[in-house]
């Protein structure tokens, strides 16, 4: 148990009773940027803040309407006697992180539930691409999302349907541009070596948290190397010869044993991606449980599973959940299936630093299609989906001693 002063008196509830969740997260993190100690009070109250008193951190919360709730030093004596007594443990956030989200130019600004989760909470970040990774860049920031970004060259596996679509054509236009100006003569040599650079950035401490198909396509970039398993559909020359059988499962992040699938009529990267098992249960059974692990042993799987719910309703995305078999021995399971060899968000440790993949493409959009609507987060600003991403926003900011595990 840390030792906490008792002059903090604002309460940032995070169970039901608060108005919006989401909100909270950027009171959170503009409390760091403005010095201010913040407390995360990880399982109370489905994991709380503490703040300082403060009239402006206050006036923030009236301003979002973020509920909180004024504690007297008797109150938060007690507070943390039963943080002591039970499943419980308050973590210091020390500073905020530095954050950078990996999307195209060329992409819909409420395309990526990260981006519009971080707007919404009012949380800041700076957009980056290829060119940047490349010039070294990513040393300048803490934290990175990688935008549902096709890291094998496949602009996505939407070849099949949407050849002809003027989006498509676009995105393979500028694709190949950045890949001539950059030095590469084919897409997924860039993106390959954009890959490496990723996992460079963990390697020497970098926190890393990607959704949807990137999750699975940076891998098969990382395993894959040097290897073409474009199709000559795609990229004008044919795959090379055994593959499959040269495929390194020591330089990925989360999967091995997986089986890749370059047919560009086939909608689907290789046999990690369970998507097809979510379709078929449809919207109404979909869903996924948290884990529950122990706050005091385990603080970081604690923070990322923070949440006023446990079960968590489900929702589609290129990829959307992973088979367990496919899992790497070590990463953590966040999130499954019950009963399925289904697992929805995992965490793991590469090097100094750590990388998180949560299935899926937008937490209250089940079966986002091309050209759907935006998501106006605040129609959904409880979602425990949304509030699963932010908690990897605030989790770089823990005390660097109470992130070992």
């Amino acid at each position: 148990m840390i030792s906490i002063g008792l002059s903090a008196d604002l309460l940032i509830p995070m169970d039901r009773s608060q108005t919006n969740h989401l909100k909270a997260y950027g009171v959170a993190f503009q409390a760091l940027k403005e010095q201010y100690a913040v407390k995360w009070l990880l399982n109370y109250r489905g994991g709380s803040f503490l703040l300082p008193e403060s009239g402006a951190l206050a006036s923030l919360c009236n301003i979002r309407g973020v509920r909180y709730e004024t504690v007297s030093g008797g109150q938060i004596a007690a507070i943390l006697t039963e943080i002591q007594d039970n499943n419980m443990e308050a973590v210091v956030l020390e500073k905020e992180p530095r954050i950078a989200v990996y999307i195209p130019p060329n992409t819909l600004p409420w395309d990526d539930a990260v981006s519009m989760a971080l707007e919404y909470a009012e949380i800041e970040y700076t957009r980056l691409w290829d060119e940047e990774v490349l010039r070294g860049e990513l040393s300048d920031y803490d934290w990175l999302h990688l935008h549902h970004e096709d890291f094998t060259g496949q602009y996505g596996k939407f070849y099949g349907s949407y050849r002809y679509a003027t989006w498509y054509q676009q995105d393979v236009r500028v694709n190949e541009e950045m890949a001539t100006r950059l030095g590469y003569s084919k897409v997924w040599q860039l993106k390959h070596a954009v890959a490496e650079r990723i996992r460079n950035f963990v390697e020497n401490g970098g926190f890393l948290f990607a959704m949807c198909g990137a999750t699975d396509t940076i891998d098969i970039a990382l395993a894959a190397a040097n290897l073409d398993i474009v199709d000559s559909a795609i990229d004008g020359d044919g795959l090379d010869s055994g593959y499959q059988n040269q495929l390194d499962f020591s330089r990925t992040f989360a999967f091995h044993n997986f089986t890749l699938r370059p047919n560009p009529f086939e909608y689907e990267f290789s046999d990690i991606d369970a998507s097809d098992y979510s379709r078929l249960r449809g919207a109404e059974a979909d869903y996924f449980q948290l884990f529950d692990f122990s706050a005091k042993y385990d603080p970081v799987p604690t923070m990322l599973t923070q949440c006023h719910v446990n079960s968590i309703n489900g929702f589609l995305g290129q990829t959307t959940s992973f088979f367990k078999d496919k899992v790497k021995p070590g990463v953590i399971i966040l999130a499954e299936v019950p009963n399925q060899n289904e697992v929805r968000y995992l965490h793991g440790n590469v090097g100094r630093g750590t990388f998180t993949f949560f299935g899926g493409h937008d937490p209250e959009d089940y079966q986002h299609r091309i050209g759907d609507p935006e998501t106006i987060l605040d129609l959904h600003k409880n979602s425990p989906g949304y509030r699963l991403i932010l908690n990897n926003i605030l989790f770089p900011a823990a005390e660097k001693k109470q992130l070992k595990t």
